[in-house]
């Protein structure tokens, strides 16, 4: 017998998963059999997979030319990604070896854009460390100085539906807010939003967010250059993707006192970091080490998304998005199909 005709259309190999993960893709699980796998798909780990037509990622995972050989070596005919970015996977060798590729191209944008928000809040009044302190019956407000958000001015980089989001919000505090995409949109414009080119974002900015793809046009948007061009004591958000951010050109800004606030929730290197309990481990990523050294740099671990809403929908579309493609070879929601 064939090894694809011994193929299980039914059964779907997840990766990089978590108890969360399990959960929630069991709760809303509709006649599919789950292999969940802990480990990150790489090209060590494809031995993993056995008779099954999908393979389920998500951000960290590897999906380069060489797995998705291997993928299609062994009868995989579809790559779910349960996100909504898909630079960690190779689209032009996915189309090579006739494999389908689908994501989730919106599950929660409030999720994100409130996760950003939070990080403002946090970084500029110091809720994190007055929790802290208060704990240990320390009762003063010395260094928690913060400053109003109403009046400042948000440069949002990236107006997708997340960056819709965060720009609603951003307005809500009383802020200017100024966009940049390549794109304009004119439901933002009528909200008070005043798209600029990118050098003014930098310029004109108490706050920067991010909130746009990881591709060659946008790798280290942040970067030397560009901090350079930022206003003193800018906040920098970031909740993208870590690749957004030049990292030693943002820790060489915070010790210069160029940066006064940093808060990611992504990072370049993260795929060995996040989602892992290292408390016991010693990190050898000395980056990391020296942003979280800074008592003005915040740092959550891929956290944005992290909502009930959110993962019920990722769920819910991913399911949807293999079971069309499985019986129809093709999705109603064209943003979710890459290939």
């Amino acid at each position: 017998m064939s090894l694809v005709t011994t193929i299980s259309g039914n059964k779907i190999a997840f990766f990089s998963t978590q108890p969360y993960d399990k959960a929630f893709f069991n709760q809303y699980n509709d006649g599919f059999e789950l292999d969940f796998f802990e480990t990150q798909l790489n090209s060590q780990t494809v031995i993993l997979i056995e008779n099954t037509a999908v393979v389920c990622v998500f951000v960290n995972d590897i999906v380069n030319e060489a797995v998705i050989k291997q993928l299609a070596e062994k009868g995989v005919k579809i790559i779910a990604l349960r996100c909504a970015g898909f630079n960690n996977v190779d689209l032009e060798a996915a189309k090579q070896y006739n494999l389908k590729v689908c994501r989730v191209p919106a599950y929660s944008p409030q999720a994100v854009a409130e996760h950003a928000m939070a990080m403002i809040l946090t970084l500029n009044r110091k809720t994190h460390k007055a929790y802290n302190r208060v704990r240990e019956q320390n009762f003063s407000l010395n260094g928690l100085l913060g400053f109003d958000l109403f009046g400042k001015t948000v440069g949002i980089i990236g107006t997708g539906n997340i960056g819709k989001a965060f720009a609603k919000i951003a307005l809500g505090f009383g802020c200017k807010v100024l966009a940049y995409d390549i794109v304009t949109n004119d439901e933002m414009i009528k909200d008070g939003v005043e798209f600029v080119s990118l050098e003014t974002i930098f310029k004109s900015s108490n706050i920067i967010s991010l909130h746009c793809p990881l591709n060659a046009q946008t790798k280290h948007v942040v970067n030397k250059d560009s901090i350079a061009s930022m206003k003193d004591n800018v906040m920098i958000i970031n909740t993208s993707r870590g690749g957004l951010i030049e990292t030693a050109s943002v820790i060489e800004g915070l010790k210069e006192g160029k940066i006064g606030y940093l808060g990611i929730d992504v990072y370049e290197q993260e795929e060995k970091l996040f989602f892992r309990d290292l408390s016991a481990d010693i990190i050898q990523d000395d980056a990391i080490q020296r942003l979280m050294s800074f008592p003005n740099v915040l740092v959550t671990a891929h956290q944005a998304f992290f909502t009930n809403e959110a993962l019920t929908q990722i769920a819910l579309v991913t399911f949807n998005n293999i079971k069309s493609l499985l019986t129809e070879n093709d999705i109603e929601n064209k943003a979710a199909l890459l290939v």
